[in-house]
């Protein structure tokens, strides 16, 4: 009797673990949302990788998939929300409590004044890790500035969205290229815009007390997908719809952001990292389906 009991106390248990958290394997259609076709890219299945549905006030905002033992995001997904580019200048830094605790909220929490990070720094990064970081600074993968709402700008402010990003590339090309894209997704997408930004790693870390803490990525990329886009735009900017691609070393030099097809960045990412063969960033590529389609009947 006493083993049957065990056993019902366990599946209680598992039972628990499965529902309580948004780190999950299979996304909530609530979080599907922000992922071209509902569709997660492929060929990244590794542990010790875990998916969050990033929660803020409620609502889901966007999707990272985190590495729980580099301590940073492999990529944040995300729509783009037409903007004027302005930053939340006043919004505080938070963690992602699922990652640390099974019984923890699902919602990103604004870290403690007090110095309590131990309990959750296993798993994830904490603002201490970036305090001696002289070169690197905190580089969101999902910017402010491609959002809209004040609460949707304030999400991007979660350690599991940043990666340590080296200053000069960070406000020179990168942030260009950011510009770039939401000047080019204001004006010329007409729908919904999905994004995909990551980062690509070698094993450099950045270390704290002497234990790797944060690893530091080689390459920065993204990626975006407009089905609905304005076919009257410029060719130099419709020749980069329905999808666009683009990375950059995450150095002092040779930091210049290339632009490039999705096939051309994911054949780069297939050579540089550990994506499998069949790694696909968007669904079918992000190829204009629906209105070939349309065009036939």
């Amino acid at each position: 009797h006493f083993c049957v009991f065990l056993l019902m106390v366990f599946s209680i248990f598992c039972l628990i673990c499965s529902f309580s958290a948004e780190v999950q394997k299979n996304l909530s259609p609530e979080c599907k949302q922000f992922l071209y076709m509902g569709t997660l890219p492929r060929g990244l299945e590794e542990q010790p990788l875990k998916m969050i549905c990033q929660f803020y006030e409620g609502k889901p905002r966007f999707v990272t998939l985190y590495d729980t033992v580099s301590h940073i995001p492999v990529y944040s997904a995300y729509t783009f929300k037409r903007s004027d580019g302005s930053k939340k200048a006043d919004a505080p830094w938070m963690y992602e409590p699922q990652l640390s605790t099974v019984t923890g909220p699902r919602e990103m929490q604004q870290f403690p004044s007090e110095d309590v990070h131990k309990s959750f720094e296993d798993a994830q990064a904490v603002l201490d890790d970036y305090s001696d970081t002289v070169i690197f600074e905190r580089g969101q993968l999902n910017p402010d500035e491609h959002q809209a709402h004040p609460n949707d700008k304030a999400a991007t402010y979660t350690l599991t969205n940043v990666v340590p990003q080296v200053r000069d590339f960070n406000i020179g090309p990168w942030k260009s290229h950011e510009h770039t894209i939401r000047r080019r997704l204001n004006n010329y997408c007409r729908g919904t815009a999905y994004v995909v930004t990551g980062v690509t790693t070698s094993g450099q870390m950045i270390r704290r007390r002497n234990i790797n803490r944060l690893a530091i990525p080689t390459y920065l990329w993204s990626a975006y997908c407009c089905i609905d886009f304005d076919h009257n735009a410029p060719f130099s900017e419709r020749s980069k719809f329905p999808a666009f691609a683009a990375h950059g070393l995450n150095d002092r030099e040779n930091n210049m952001v290339q632009e490039m097809t999705i096939q051309q960045l994911e054949d780069f990412l297939k050579r540089v990292t550990y994506v499998g063969n069949s790694f696909q960033i968007f669904y079918d590529n992000c190829v204009e389906v629906k209105f070939a389609t349309k065009t036939h009947a």
